[in-house]
């Protein structure tokens, strides 16, 4: 009996061992295929074919980016020989031996059997002194790639730039088209539209020896697969002006951004300081990065989508739209220019709605904003505030203030534009009033807007009324269209009829108000309005907007200059030869161009432009802050790329 049960023991042993064998039998040669792959690669060699990456076009078809080629030294690291003539090896490519090892260790992590990256992006000319002899070396070959290039080396903020593919987002990647040491879209333009330029890979499958010499193709091509090329992209860029608007904001800080109005394309869009696109290629790439991150004056930084910066009298058009939607005001309503709550500089007084403007006077715009406040819609003061400045604000968001407009960039910021919560925490709730708000009645304050924003407001205004959200391309692909959204009209909250007491103000103060008389076109009937942002840790910020011509307008510009002064002597004469550049394809007043090129905002010791400030030492350029003296504001790039405190303005022009 004892006998029979021992049988059944070892017979139940050998029948668990065989299903054991048999479930790793299973494993090995249906699940793993990794001695499948091994055996595979030791005859077959799987190569993938990288596609041309989509070149990227200006609005007349002059070219912008495209490809050139570069040169992966690749490597599997189970098929490098153990006698190798490592020196060798690394006297050829020029590298040290401690670099090899690193470089030999990390394609290892990565797998002993699959090709990896070893050495990167080697030029033409390196590729060609190392070809013939690379043969001598199994376990390495070469793949070639492509990277980018910019032979006008002009808008780097834009079209942003490719770089490897990080660990993070290949692990984010849902579509399984990347592997690691693929490279991606990761700013600008290029991460934007990345899956229309990057194309779809190749596969191509050959045949190698022990040695890994090539053979030729596996079965004469029948599983490979051929690499498809990216679509191309049409932007709106006016490439001249572009480079125009570039040369103007040397040894500045700000921002041009300019929009044909009819469309909401984007003519041109500079963020000042910039940098050369083609440092952000090839083997120099980590390198140069580093040093334009680091850099004081922060040229990677998008000026024109994530900077939000008070208006200043720029806002003033929206103050009086909507006290004209809002029936406060009319065209005929006058106030002096009285300066016992905000201050302002001399100008004949008292203004009309159209002279306000032309004027930019500040006390007119402290009375309007307050007659849109406080309506007596409650009894309750408190109340009263808090009705008219939600009522106020869904005016100024149908502006496209306060929420991105959707531009075709990554990283657009909203701007500032606070909701009455903000308000209930500062002061508590039911505790705040107008005498709170009334820096935002000249665009100081609570109130921030981006330079895209600004140049938007401009073609609102000059459409009377509408826009359409900003964008760079203008068609995707040979046969592609411009995307749907670009095609939908934005209409604002202020009825077309109240626009044209607007323009005649904007175009008074570019002919006979704000604006520096030098600055002004005899054949062009420009519409612009100055502002002058406060700045406490240093010189103010000059600000414009304008458009051209008044009737029928083809273009419509901001310009923001930082730590530059009165909007009036900067920002306006720069705008304006922008708008020349454009509607006359060259600059006729070179003596401006000259002048307004030459002014150095960045580096002290050059001499700056006078202000008016300058010219008029008086009590009115003292700082008005709100009832509770806080600070308002902080503005992300300040004095020389530092940080700033925002506080409401007192001569805001």
């Amino acid at each position: 009996m004892l006998t029979e049960g021992r049988k059944y023991i070892v017979q139940g042993v050998f029948v668990l061992v065989g299903l054991v064998f048999l479930i790793k039998l299973f494993f090995l040669q249906i699940i793993d295929d990794t001695y499948k792959q091994a055996a595979d690669e030791n005859a077959l060699q799987k190569m993938v074919d990288y596609p041309y990456r989509g070149l990227i076009y200006d609005r007349d078809g002059k070219i912008m980016v495209y490809n050139v080629p570069v040169y992966d030294v690749m490597v599997t690291p189970r098929e490098v020989r153990k006698d190798m003539d490592t020196l060798g090896f690394c006297n050829l490519l020029k590298i040290t031996k401690e670099e090899y090892i690193k470089y030999m260790r990390s394609a290892k992590i990565h797998s002993s059997v699959k090709p990896t990256p070893f050495i990167k992006q080697l030029s033409h000319t390196d590729f060609a002194s190392i070809q013939d002899q690379l043969v001598d070396y199994p376990g390495f070959f070469i793949m070639p790639r492509t990277v980018r290039s910019y032979p006008n080396h002009s808008m780097a903020s834009a079209l942003g730039y490719i770089g490897e593919i990080s660990r993070r987002r290949l692990e984010r990647d849902t579509t399984g088209y990347y592997k690691i040491g693929d490279y991606i879209g990761i700013s600008g333009l290029e991460g934007e539209y990345e899956s229309y330029l990057r194309g779809r890979k190749g596969v191509k499958y050959m045949l190698v020896d022990v040695h890994g010499i090539q053979k030729g193709s596996f079965k004469d091509g029948a599983f490979d697969t051929t690499a498809v090329r990216g679509e191309n992209l049409y932007s709106s860029i006016d490439l001249e002006l572009q480079k125009y608007c570039e040369k103007v904001m040397q040894n500045k800080a700000g921002s041009i951004v300019a929009i044909e109005p009819s469309t909401g394309e984007i003519l041109a869009f500079v963020s000042a300081p910039t940098y050369d696109p083609e440092l952000l290629t090839a083997r120099e790439f980590p390198k140069n990065y580093s040093r334009l991150q680091k850099d004081s004056m922060k040229p990677l930084f998008n000026r024109p989508l994530m900077a939000p910066y008070p208006p200043g009298s720029i806002f003033k058009t929206i103050q009086a739209l909507i006290g004209l939607q809002e029936g406060v005001i009319d065209s005929t309503t006058i106030y002096p220019c009285v300066q016992n709550v905000v201050h302002c500089h001399p100008h004949p007084s008292p203004c009309n709605l159209r002279q306000s403007l032309q004027w930019s006077c500040n006390p007119y715009y402290l009375n309007v904003y307050r007659r849109i406040i406080n309506q007596n819609r409650s009894r309750n003061t408190f109340t009263d505030t808090r009705l008219g400045y939600e009522k106020w604000r869904e005016y100024v968001e149908s502006f496209g203030l306060g929420q991105q407009l959707g531009v075709d960039l990554p990283n657009e910021k909203k701007g500032i534009l606070r909701k009455a919560t903000y308000f209930d925490r500062v002061y508590g709730e039911n505790r705040w009033k107008y005498s709170n708000l009334y820096s935002m009645s000249i665009g100081q304050g609570e109130i921030g807007m981006n330079p895209l924003q600004m140049a938007n407001l401009a073609a609102i205004l000059a459409n009377r009324g509408f826009y359409y959200t900003p964008h760079f391309i203008r068609k995707m692909g040979d046969n592609g269209k411009i995307a749907p959204e670009f095609t939908q009209r934005h209409t604002t909250k202020v009825e077309p009829k109240y626009f044209d007491v607007i323009a005649n103000g904007m175009m008074d103060a570019v002919r006979n108000g704000t604006i520096w008389s030098k600055a002004r076109m005899q054949s062009v009937v420009i519409c612009g309005k100055t502002g002058t942002a406060q700045n406490p840790q240093g010189d103010d910020h000059s600000v414009f907007i304008g458009f051209a011509p008044k009737d029928n307008p083809k273009i419509a510009v901001a310009v923001f200059v930082e730590n530059a002064g009165f909007g009036g002597f900067v920002a306006a004469p720069i705008g304006s030869l922008v708008i020349e550049k454009y509607l006359k394809d060259t600059i006729i007043r070179k003596n401006l161009d000259i002048h307004m090129t030459g002014q150095d905002f960045i580096h002290p010791k050059k001499p700056k432009v006078a202000t008016v400030q300058d010219a008029n030492k008086t009590k009115s350029e003292k700082t008005a802050t709100n009832s509770n003296n806080i600070p308002l504001i902080t503005n992300p790039i300040g004095n020389n790329g530092g940080t700033q405190t925002r506080r409401t303005d007192s001569t805001e022009y």
